[in-house]
């Protein structure tokens, strides 16, 4: 599998060398959009989803909810469509909140201000129950009014104690992430702009009422993959339904076993960014090792040659993906293009240290042809100002002006500052 290979793939399976023409068909090309900066998902979509408005990412999000933000892989926040969300949930979801679950115990119990919590799994769970009955009585609240209903959320814990960083905060963002990260409750709309990262929370439920039989049909209805004229596209989802164990409290996610989602998950994942390293899947799914080969094994993949480097691809994917025209793109910070693998040198090459920040986060960055040759930023007077890395010629050159330009008018009012900030985003941001 040649390199030009790689490259192709990425750009039509990608949406990004031909566009979508809804936002479900762009999220349906990466998986799942990264959410950890509310801004990202809406100009990840942008990118690829023709004449696409804000409006249309809260039609998909909040008033069809046909797209749900979960707590996933690597512990991060991302937006999906339905039959992925109860994917990510049994194959990655419910192993988080274990840990998380277990790490919170112990620091109730040792780290409580101004005391200790006693017997924290009881307080926990009974905290937990009375947070679920206040959130079904609202149909929807803040995290503040939730603390107003249970004044419990407001115990507080001291973090890095005797340090210089020391802090005391209350529980209350580490219950609400609990909940969510068991499928008990959901991000809803966000308080301020499309941008603000404080959200409305609604039970799972009651958020999802209605859409689970649709869910299910989309799981079943013999295409884990939206249609589009850009390229071929194959069956690689999971029989049954709508993936996901059902657990004690949570959404009945009906269907798959957590092993069988992990498989489900790793097809996905291979026909999106594949062919590509073991490494790349692990990474990007957070898995342990044993639970990827598990998952491999169950889909038993094909091994491909990148280039002297060993690879795995779906066995039904190996036949060549037409090279499509040439395109140009403005990808956003925490693009999942851009962190959809973990070895990037062949898309990133020697551009890695004006790109990333010190914890790994890609800043907005300049695609030519499946590879990064530049950055952008948004200014504060809202210009967005793009700097190549390498020459990519005059006509090339002028068409990432053209959609700097596009992306400028299409953000109007609005101005973009990244969560994580790059040495490039911040040079050409002013």
């Amino acid at each position: 599998m040649t390199l030009a290979q790689r490259r192709a793939r990425l750009g039509v399976r990608h949406r990004l060398a031909a566009r979508a023409t809804t936002v479900e068909e762009a999220v349906d090309g990466v998986v799942a959009l990264h959410a950890t900066d509310p801004a990202s998902v809406y100009l990840s979509a942008w990118a690829r989803v023709h004449a696409m408005s804000v409006a249309d990412v809260e039609d998909a999000l909040y008033t069809r909810r046909t797209l749900l933000r979960i707590l996933g892989m690597r512990r991060t926040v991302f937006v999906t469509d339905l039959a992925t969300a109860g994917l990510v949930q049994a194959a990655c979801s419910y192993d988080i909140a274990a840990r998380q679950r277990r790490l919170l115990e112990k620091q109730l119990g040792t780290q409580g201000h101004p005391e200790n919590v006693p017997r924290p799994g009881e307080w926990l769970d009974e905290v937990m129950a009375s947070v679920e009955k206040a959130l079904r009585a609202r149909g929807s609240a803040t995290a503040q009014q939730l603390a107003d209903d249970e004044p419990r959320l407001r115990q507080q814990l001291v973090m890095a104690k005797g340090k210089p960083y020391e802090s005391t905060g209350n529980v209350t963002s580490r219950v609400l992430f609990q909940l969510a990260a068991e499928g008990r409750i959901v991000r809803g709309r966000p308080r301020g702009s499309w941008q603000s990262t404080q959200y409305h929370w609604s039970p799972l439920t009651d958020w999802l009422a209605g859409q689970a039989g649709r869910s299910e049909r989309r799981a079943t209805g013999q295409s884990g993959r939206v249609a589009s004229g850009a390229a071929e596209q194959p069956n690689h989802s999971a029989p049954g339904t709508l993936p996901g164990p059902s657990r004690p409290g949570t959404f009945a996610w009906p269907g798959l076993s957590e092993d069988e989602a992990r498989a489900a998950l790793a097809r996905r994942w291979l026909y999106a960014f594949g062919p590509a390293p073991v490494t790349d899947l692990r990474w990007w799914t957070g898995w342990t090792a044993v639970q990827t080969k598990k998952a491999l094994t169950a889909i038993a993949p094909a091994e491909v040659d990148l280039d002297g480097e060993p690879a795995l691809a779906l066995p039904d994917d190996l036949a060549p993906v037409a090279a499509p025209e040439p395109w140009i793109a403005l990808l956003p910070a925490l693009d999942p293009t851009a962190m959809g693998w973990q070895s990037r040198d062949w898309y990133v090459g020697s551009h890695r240290s004006a790109l990333f920040d010190r914890s790994g986060n890609i800043g907005p960055t300049v695609w030519s042809d499946g590879r990064i040759v530049g950055a952008w930023g948004h200014r504060p007077s809202g210009e967005v100002a793009v700097r190549l890395l390498e020459d990519i010629g005059s006509e090339k050159a002028a068409a990432v002006d053209a959609e700097a330009a596009r992306l400028s008018e299409w953000l109007g009012e609005a101005r973009v500052v990244p969560k994580f900030r790059t040495p490039a985003e911040k040079e050409l941001a002013g």
